[in-house]
């Protein structure tokens, strides 16, 4: 926990209370005179702990100032309990305080007396009605003025350090209402220091046995965490150095993720807590925008970046205003999380909207709070209310919109095609162009929350099989494997049919008309299948027509013709290999090859001109990749720190003909996890089939093809 954070706690008398507000804040003659008349009118109120009730808005507004040295939120702070709970109204706060601090005492008092009564209930869970009636009335009360929810947010920070005091079953309570009600307010305002304490200390009360192995386990190796951070920071501190970046103004810090932040990604990830990948990491902060590229760059060439985890958030901002550049990297058989920002990106991730009040600067990239104005409150069921906004405070999901203004949950990352298969099936299967907020983009455009999506259709089905890693949606996913093995079933059929028609078209056109097989489909992939095609069709021709030195011309076997790594089965002389300019298959493609006079032309299995050209009956060559070709591939593995562990690993990989390039492989006396980065080629184009073949003996943490790393 924050030694700030650990110091509140601690606080339980006045004296100690204001000594620390004072350290916090300058106490302006309002803010005294404040202080003083709250000590008056809570005066005989105690907490359940026993201390005197004035200790918490005190600690309240020290937590405020904080986050923001704004005079009127400070003060609101130690006002926040004075209505409902002494005999002081609204009207006094006005008169003595002014008009803009009673508005927000006011907003906070609105929060306790709106009644569950007052809202007509369509379920009987009674715990779900209270989160989702507290959440509206957060929102309501702050609409016209959001620092009323930071205000609250803080309160229940200080709620949450003196929860001991409470029974068991109210400390849980309370923590559940926090988790599912504060954390996400608290995370689309930005304020990230907030969030990560509510969501530790409800963490501690909700999942005890839990929280304990989390600390337990980073307590026990604290020392050598601290260790392992020294050195990498020590060594980024010479990269950074080498290459011209002066010490006193580049900061680095360290992290290590928070408890509830690790047990999420440990449930998500199906991980133990050594396995996460993210759990050591260090922020660089720098002095402008353009610093955060060039960092980024000679950290990537000191260090092996592991590709599929970077993210820049620079250049595209989280809706809350958080910037910052996300890249996980291999350093001495560890794995770190690199987070690049400005000093003024860190302000923001720190303090969120708050930031904007603490630092008179501000900042450009502040958090959008138009979905606070533009929520609809006129729903009279809360729950209902509750399930539509709640999405849209977690960054997790997005909410986007169809012309008609129909709403549409997605996953964030989700791209206008997932939208597509979101509306219908059909309008997925047909999109072939879309328009977001009126502006024409392409179908794999990044949608982003409160987006105007129109999708055009066109009369037939368009399979687009290499995008089914670049869609987000399972339902997109799964319509565009079943639309593509379709398109694969009619694509062999005719190829195969295209392949035999060629063989014999040099005697008669289209033979299979008069000799129909039954899994034709089979000679477009299956050699063997194609010569016993061939075989079976000559036997009947020399039956039927008996002319002997026309049918040894027609048993001419299939000759082989190879061109670097293509191999093309012709009965006809092929003397050269081109590659059409529409597409572009990579080594393990599926490919196909048309014949055009003694020239093989090559095209990816999938693509529009060759579907085409194979639905005219353009003749056909049987063609695949020669057997030695050889894919290489990179991994970073967890291996178990004991003997012999990346032997056995090798051993095992050999038996599938693995060709090992490069491994590395660090040790350390008192590491409690060793990563291993290792370099081979096999003969297999499949990257998930390798990777099943690694996974039977190493616990897999990053897997790509090196043809094809940043591509997928």
């Amino acid at each position: 926990m924050d030694p700030f954070i650990e110091k509140i706690q601690s606080i339980n008398t006045i004296d100690d209370a204001i000594n620390e507000l004072k350290k916090n804040t300058e106490l302006t003659p309002k803010l005294k005179s404040i202080i003083d008349f709250c000590i008056k009118a809570h005066e005989n109120q105690f907490r359940k702990s026993g201390e005197p009730y004035v200790v918490h808005p005190i600690l309240v507004a020290t937590i405020i100032s904080h986050f923001s040295q704004d005079e009127a939120v400070i003060a609101t702070s130690l006002l926040h309990d004075v209505v409902e709970d002494t005999k002081y109204d609204l009207n006094f706060v006005k008169n003595n305080w002014g008009e803009d601090i009673s508005h927000m005492v006011d907003g906070l008092t609105k929060i306790v007396e709106i009644r569950e009564h007052e809202f007509s209930s369509s379920i009987s869970d009674s715990r779900t009605m209270s989160s989702a009636m507290t959440f509206r009335k957060m929102l309501i009360a702050s609409i016209d003025d959001v620092r009323v929810l930071l205000v609250k947010l803080c309160d229940r920070l200080h709620n949450m350090l003196t929860l001991d005091a409470l029974n068991e079953q109210k400390q849980k309570r309370i923590a559940e209402e926090t988790l599912v009600v504060y954390v996400p307010i608290a995370h689309r305002l930005g304020i990230s220091t907030l969030k990560n304490h509510l969501e530790d200390l409800a963490f501690y009360y909700i999942y005890p046995e839990e929280y304990k192995k989390i600390d337990t386990f980073i307590k026990e190796h604290e020392h050598a965490i601290q260790l392992t951070f020294n050195s990498f920071i020590t060594n980024t501190k010479i990269v950074l150095e080498k290459n011209g970046y002066d010490s006193s103004k580049v900061k680095i810090l360290s992290r290590i993720k928070h408890h509830y932040s690790i047990y999420l990604k440990m449930q998500r990830k199906g991980v133990t807590i050594d396995e996460v990948l993210d759990l050591l990491a260090i922020r660089v902060l720098v002095p402008e925008e353009i610093d955060c590229y060039k960092v980024l760059g000679h950290l990537h060439l000191a260090y092996k970046p592991l590709i599929s985890r970077f993210k820049d958030y620079v250049s595209t901002p989280k809706e809350n205003g958080y910037r910052t550049i996300h890249t996980t990297v291999f350093y001495n058989s560890k794995i770190y999380e690199i987070q690049i920002r400005t000093f003024e990106m860190h302000k923001i991730a720190e303090y969120g909207i708050a930031a904007h009040w603490k630092y008179k600067s501000g900042a450009k990239n502040g958090p959008n709070l138009n979905w606070l104005k533009s929520l609809e409150f006129s729903n009279e069921n809360i729950e209902e209310f509750y399930a539509d906004t709640k999405d849209d405070l977690y960054s997790e999901e997005i909410v986007v919109y169809s012309p008609h203004g129909d709403t549409f949950n997605l996953p964030r990352g989700s791209t206008a095609y997932d939208f597509a298969y979101a509306v219908h099936t059909d309008v997925g299967k047909n999109a072939f162009e879309c328009y977001i907020n009126k502006i024409k983009k392409p179908l794999l455009t990044e949608l982003k929350s409160s987006d105007i999506v129109s999708i055009k259709t066109t009369d037939h089905v368009i399979p687009r099989c290499s995008w089914i890693d670049m869609v987000k949606t399972n339902r997109a996913k799964k319509q565009i494997k079943i639309i593509c093995s379709q398109r694969q079933k009619e694509l062999d059929e005719f190829t195969g049919i295209n392949i035999i028609d060629t063989i014999f078209n040099r005697y008669t056109q289209q033979i299979t008309n008069t000799y129909p097989f039954v899994s034709i489909h089979k000679v477009a992939t299956n050699l063997d299948f194609l010569r016993n095609i061939k075989k079976q069709i000559e036997t009947k021709l020399i039956k039927e027509h008996g002319l002997v030195t026309r049918f040894k011309i027609l048993a001419s076997k299939l000759k082989t013709y190879k061109f670097d790594n293509i191999l093309i089965y012709s009965n006809f002389s092929i003397n050269s290999v081109l590659f059409d300019h529409c597409c572009h298959p990579k080594f393990g493609d599926d490919i196909v090859a048309f014949k055009s006079g003694n020239k093989a032309i090559i095209h990816h299995k999938m693509c529009d001109k060759a579907y085409k050209k194979i639905k005219s009956k353009h003749s056909m060559l049987f063609c695949k990749w020669t057997k030695d070709t050889l894919y290489p591939y990179k991994m970073v593995v967890s291996l178990a720190n004991t003997k012999g562990e990346l032997a056995k690993l090798l051993m095992y990989m050999s038996k599938y003909e693995g060709y090992i390039l490069s491994v590395d492989y660090g040790r350390e006396k008192h590491s409690y996890r060793q990563y291993c980065d290792i370099e081979f080629e096999i003969n297999n184009s499949n990257v998930e089939e390798v990777r099943k073949i690694v996974e039977q003996k190493a616990k897999v943490i990053e897997f790509t093809s090196k043809k094809d790393a940043y591509n997928k």
